[in-house]
């Protein structure tokens, strides 16, 4: 009996070194961060067998066929249309007078450095906070196309208001304007591709995103890279771009949220052709083996500087940021980090996810410690509770090191902004997580405007009457099953 159980031991000490040898193997050999690495290390090593089956679809990164496939269209884009523009506009001083600040010009300069960002000035901006109203825009919008509409949205629910989106795509596709769709199938749960059946029938066109399309799932099962983007283009002019998805819950229909609070823009002018080459290279990537026709790029629309535009306080500068798994550019995620390290005043920060890379985290303590009034509002629920219990272990370490963190309690926050200084703001899809900074496709504007930084500054201040301020006796009186859900969580949020 004891030769058994010997052996058995052996076998599993055996077992256990070749689990490890593949663990190290199967981890090391990809690029990722840190933090992410050796949170994969502890869920395979620690779970045997199980770990293996959730590497599988949640660990493993895009394939070098489908990033080839990225960077070759965003190639095509950018020597296109890109370097055009990026040649007729390479005097980047044409901030406007009252813009041309130390901070704004830095920061436009690194997102043009890091992503080919062009800066645009001629754009008119309306900001919209409230579901019901975004959409009433929206759909009237996309009803009074006349040649083209681009849409791309995370989630697309095959609803109510899914369906109001739908008939007026299908009534613009019978009138002729060519309508482009592109989803993602993770983020759309439930939706089916016959539910764009129709608007094929009448002319248009709907494509899953590269990264998520249900083909080959069994082949290449990877759960954990998403089209995050949230854009509509129209005729080329009018652009959506931020946080609000297409679904019943995003216009206050869902008993479990309630009233969703949200932050979108309406852009009218230059900023739009930008948001459209981004859906350009998506479209394209997406439709590389499909029968569907590619997004010609002499479609866009081209632009010049006049200007009277610099110096109309009605006009919106700004930059369209995109990011994702395909590149190490961190384009969004280095543009927090410069308007953050720059900050001298304040920063406001809305956010639905809260866990923050290192050279984040670091930075806004830093800015605390400094005298800048950093302020961070999360929400008071969640709609993922093992990314909410993350949230909170970062909510209660910067509390601890000066930053102030509000919960938000009239429904959920979704909103992701950021605003510092007198002309700066970014409004988009990225959350303040390791998803949006590696794993997720997403797309940010950045701002430099004082009308729109002080509307979104006094949008954030309002929000604050509906807030509760978290302190560090909040957290202390938390149950210690409660901790250790936080401190579990945030061990392997750099990986779900």
């Amino acid at each position: 009996m004891n030769f058994t159980w010997d052996v058995i031991r052996r076998i599993i000490e055996i077992l256990w070194i070749i689990n490890i040898a593949f663990a190290v193997w199967t981890v090391f050999r990809s690029h990722r961060s840190v933090v992410s690495t050796w949170a994969w290390m502890l869920v395979l090593t620690v779970l045997p067998g199980i770990g293996f089956i959730l590497y599988l679809f949640f660990g493993r990164q895009l394939s070098h066929d489908e990033i080839f496939a990225i960077l070759s269209e965003q190639k095509v884009a950018r020597n296109y249309y890109l370097q055009q523009q990026k040649a007729m506009l390479k005097d980047h001083d044409l901030l406007p007078e009252k813009e041309r600040k130390p901070r704004a010009r830095m920061l436009s300069e690194l997102n043009l450095n890091n992503d080919d960002a062009i800066l645009t000035f001629a754009n008119k901006v309306k900001v919209f906070i409230n579901g019901p109203e975004l959409f009433e825009n929206m759909i009237t919008d996309l009803k009074q196309a006349k040649t083209s509409i681009s849409l791309e949205f995370y989630t697309f629910y095959a609803d109510n208001l899914g369906k109001r989106v739908l008939k007026a795509l299908e009534e613009a596709a019978a009138k002729g304007v060519k309508v482009r769709v592109i989803y993602d199938t993770s983020g759309s749960h439930g939706t089916k591709p016959a539910f764009f059946d129709h608007l094929r029938e009448l002319g248009g066109e709907a494509q899953p995103f590269i990264s998520t399309s249900k083909k080959h799932w069994f082949t290449t099962p990877r759960l954990n890279y998403h089209l995050h983007r949230k854009l509509v283009i129209i005729d080329h002019q009018i652009g959506y771009i931020g946080g609000f998805n297409i679904g019943d819950q995003y216009v206050d229909q869902s008993k479990k949220f309630g009233h969703w609070r949200d932050t979108h823009l309406r852009v009218n002018g230059q900023a739009s052709t930008l948001m459209e080459v981004r859906f350009a290279m998506d479209w394209n990537t997406s439709t590389r083996r499909t029968a569907l026709p590619k997004f010609n790029l002499s479609e866009l629309r081209t632009f010049t500087i006049d200007r009277q535009d610099l110096n109309n306080t009605e006009n919106v500068a700004m930059q369209i940021v995109s990011s994702g798994p395909d590149n190490q550019h961190y384009g969004i995620r280095r543009g927090y980090e410069g308007i953050i390290a720059g900050a001298k005043q304040y920063i406001y920060i809305q956010t639905p996810y809260l866990i923050p890379e290192e050279s984040i985290l670091e930075a806004l303590i830093i800015s605390a410690n400094s005298g800048v009034d950093v302020r961070i509002m999360i929400p008071c629920m969640p709609d993922h509770p093992f990314v909410y219990r993350a949230t909170e272990y970062y909510a209660k370490y910067l509390v601890a090191h000066g930053v102030k963190v509000y919960k938000y309690n009239n429904g959920f926050i979704h909103a992701k902004t950021m605003v510092s200084g007198s002309n700066i703001s970014s409004v988009g899809s990225a959350n303040q997580d390791f998803r949006s900074y590696t794993l997720n496709f997403e797309v940010n504007t950045f701002n430099y405007n004082p009308q729109l930084t002080q509307e979104l500054k006094r949008i954030f201040e309002n929000d604050l009457t509906e807030c509760t301020l978290l302190t560090n006796e909040y957290f202390a009186r938390q149950s210690k099953w409660l901790k250790f859900k936080q401190y579990f969580s945030r061990l392997l949020a750099p990986i779900f």
